[in-house]
């Protein structure tokens, strides 16, 4: 079975052949694009459309690998020792398995995505080499081998906050999100609300492609919050009218607050309006 996107998610033709590619490959497909185009949920249609179970695995600054794979709880079982515990004789009671370990022993195959791998520090990818070509990886408590019962298709998600070892690139089949043009977000759009009238969408994506050309704006506001914004629009009935003024004296859209996230930004706008308005007089 071929991924060709869900009822929920509109896949670019580039992107569907991407997960096919990595599928076939038996290859992590690495994906990269702007924060809110869609790399985490993809993870979570594809796993819907293949009817495959989903495991992730949300990686922090603090995330090791081994984590990955198992944890063993010494201080547990120091402690359990010391009450009286029978468990403390089985260290399988101390051996909590890690997000690599469920997606090995699943009776399905799992789609497994380990999200935002770049926040982690720069040895993570390389310490997990191993066990993404292998399938397997050895648990030295207990002194046995766990092994893939079904190969899981890996999905791994970067924000491009730091560059990934080469070593772990040349494994991974890669694709990059490039952010959606007006026909894509349209679609996207048409998805999240069916029934929203045509207009009030050309407006909005007005306002919002000329608020991602602004010179000098830190964060551009992305797919993601283009839809919160404009379930923020429906639900206090603001009519097309309000964003068809463009006054270039208002910068800053309506609910600005769902498109622009930092005060930095904001400051901008309003300097842009300044300027504007001194011109005018």
């Amino acid at each position: 079975m071929k991924f060709q996107g869900t009822d929920r998610y509109v896949a670019t033709d580039a992107l569907k052949l991407a997960v096919n590619a990595a599928i076939t490959l038996q290859r992590p497909l690495l994906i990269k694009g702007e924060p809110g185009t869609g790399k985490t949920m993809l993870a979570e249609e594809l796993a819907g459309a293949l009817d495959a179970p989903l495991i992730t695995w949300h990686v922090k600054s603090t995330t090791k690998a081994h984590q990955g794979l198992y944890e063993y709880d010494a201080v547990s079982r120091l402690r359990d020792s010391q009450l009286g515990d029978p468990r403390v004789e089985d260290i399988r009671h101390y051996i909590r398995r890690g997000k690599l370990w469920e997606a090995f022993v699943s009776e399905r195959r799992a789609v497994l995505l380990i999200d935002e791998i770049d926040k982690a520090d720069i040895e993570f990818p390389n310490d997990l080499l191993q066990e993404l070509d292998r399938m397997e990886f050895y648990v030295y408590e207990t002194d046995e081998t766990i092994r893939a019962v079904h190969r899981p298709i890996i999905l791994i998600t970067s924000n491009n906050e730091k560059e990934l070892p080469d070593a772990f690139l040349r494994r991974c089949f890669f694709h990059y999100i490039a952010f959606p043009d007006r026909d894509t977000l349209e679609q996207i759009v048409a998805v999240h609300f069916p029934d929203i009238e045509k207009h009030l969408v050309d407006r909005a994506l007005e306002v919002f492609f000329d608020l991602r050309e602004v010179p000098g704006l830190k964060k551009k506001p992305s797919t993601s919050e283009l839809i919160d914004w404009l379930k923020l629009l429906l639900s206090d009935k603001i009519p097309s009218s309000a964003l068809l003024e463009r006054d270039p004296a208002k910068a800053i859209p309506p609910l600005y607050g769902a498109l622009v996230k930092n005060e930095q930004d904001v400051q901008l706008l309003e300097r842009l309006a300044f300027m504007h308005r001194r011109a005018t007089r």
